[in-house]
């Protein structure tokens, strides 16, 4: 390990090479529980894709693997270190590097912050859609990573339908740019749509073209309250056969509903068992009218409330309850966030199951997500110091995982494989596809060095 660091140190620059323990400690893992994290050899902080393709290479060179981070906020232990490797961290890569209105697309380093990009593009009259709930503190370069969605995938799609070109930096050094900044562009096989979703194990993402829309109208908010969650379910499947076009379709359950009042004293009626926020971008009447039709298919299928937003204020104010949802659970002991992705028409019958799991294992699981789209976040809350509890939470995650395969889903909506789900990832997509992703890794990385053992078990 001594011979990589000198090496390393030949290359970089001293404010990029971290080697004192203390402060790699913080780099050693991110914000998935139950996955082991190693202690690195060091940590480069790029501060550009020179620092980054320097590094590879002393890795290539020396057959020490590469570990990449971005912000550290994932989920799935997608950015845990491994013993002895090189950590190289994004975070220090945070600039916008240009802002084309006319040709809607913007240039940007990993390391910027969704909300911090999604700000700028708004002041030249520009939207970027993918809006995940953890935006003031995630990454453009993980949302990249794991194909990220959040709010407004119901309408806008998720992360790879906004990605025009990558720059990246390969196994072995070399500096692939794939993609466009045209419109269209269909030329060859589209490998930024390969990149995105792999999470560091085919190449370190140094630069990104982004596509962008027209500034949306500013939404029109409603939420509605329902006795349970099974009911709030079968309103939302009913919400989504009308073919009402909205931006936003949210639900968070009573436990939810319960945190977020203790986190931000926000009010919210406690009472409740269920909560369905959905908005419309639509603009104007039309945008009235869509909220209105969801305020009476909501009543028409059991809603105890409906209450319309009367501003703009009002429904920044209900939806920054669903923002902060995640966080406020973890006010309440340990989570194990999991993120599972049902087809809509089996959402009430998934909420149900998961209520009845969580009395059978006597353990609590906050229910929310993107109801919208079928991606469920249900959050598993617990002691962490009672090992009988820890063992009911984590049986209570894989089981959440099995119920989301047998109703049809999928085991990742937005957050990513990672260590925590390869196991599921082998049982979901079968032996055949488990063998086309081997047999891509070991094209694009022969050695096996980018973030080896994530995804794909070795």
């Amino acid at each position: 390990m001594s011979e990589v660091v000198e090496r390393l140190r030949q290359v970089l620059p001293p404010a990029a090479l971290v080697t004192d323990p203390d402060r790699m400690e913080s780099y050693r893992y991110d914000r998935a529980m139950f996955c082991p994290a190693g202690m690195p050899a060091a940590v480069v902080l790029a501060r550009e894709t020179a620092h980054v393709q320097a590094a590879v290479r002393v890795a290539n060179e020396t057959g020490v693997p590469i570990v990449p981070q971005g912000a550290r906020s994932g989920l799935s232990g997608a950015a845990n270190a491994l013993d002895g490797c090189i950590v190289i961290s994004l975070e220090k890569m945070d600039q916008i590097l240009a802002i084309e209105a006319v040709d809607r697309y913007v240039v940007t380093q990993p390391g910027v912050y969704n909300a911090v990009l999604s700000r700028a593009v708004a002041e030249h009259g520009l939207f970027y859609p993918p809006d995940p709930s953890s935006w003031e503190f995630c990454s453009i370069g993980g949302n990249l990573s794991t194909n990220s969605g959040g709010l407004c995938c119901v309408k806008y799609g998720v992360t790879t339908d906004y990605v025009l070109g990558l720059e990246v930096v390969l196994a072995d050094g070399r500096i692939l740019r794939t993609g466009r900044k045209t419109v269209k562009g269909v030329a060859g096989y589209d490998l930024a749509k390969l990149i995105v979703g792999s999470e560091g194990t085919l190449g370190i993402i140094t630069e990104a073209t982004l596509a962008l829309r027209p500034a949306a109208a500013k939404p029109k908010t409603m939420a509605a309250l329902f006795g349970s969650g099974v009911e709030a379910g079968a309103a939302i499947l009913e919400i989504i056969r009308s073919g009402v076009s909205l931006s936003l379709l949210e639900i968070m359950d009573r436990t939810t509903i319960q945190a977020v009042n203790k986190y931000k004293r926000m009010d919210l009626p406690e009472e409740a068992g269920a909560m369905v926020i959905a908005q419309s971008d639509a603009g104007g009447e039309a945008g009235a009218a869509d909220v209105a039709t969801v305020a009476k298919l909501c009543r028409d299928n059991g809603a105890l409330e409906c209450i319309e937003a009367e501003d703009d204020a009002e429904g920044e104010l209900l939806l920054e309850g669903r923002r902060v949802a995640l966080t406020a659970l973890e006010q309440l002991g340990t989570t194990m966030i999991d993120d599972v992705a049902v087809p809509r028409s089996r959402l009430a019958e998934f909420i149900g199951r998961l209520e009845q799991l969580s009395a059978e294992l006597d353990i609590t699981i906050g229910v929310l997500g993107h109801a919208g789209d079928g991606n469920m976040h249900p959050t598993v809350v617990f002691d962490q110091t009672d090992p009988a509890q820890a063992a009911r939470a984590q049986e209570a995650f894989e089981q959440v995982m099995a119920i989301g395969l047998e109703l049809g889903g999928t085991i990742t909506g937005e957050h990513g494989v990672g260590v925590l789900k390869r196991t599921w990832l082998a049982q979901e997509i079968g032996p055949v596809a488990l063998d086309v992703h081997r047999a891509i890794k070991a094209a694009l990385d022969p050695k096996n060095l980018l973030n080896p053992g994530k995804i794909v078990a070795e």
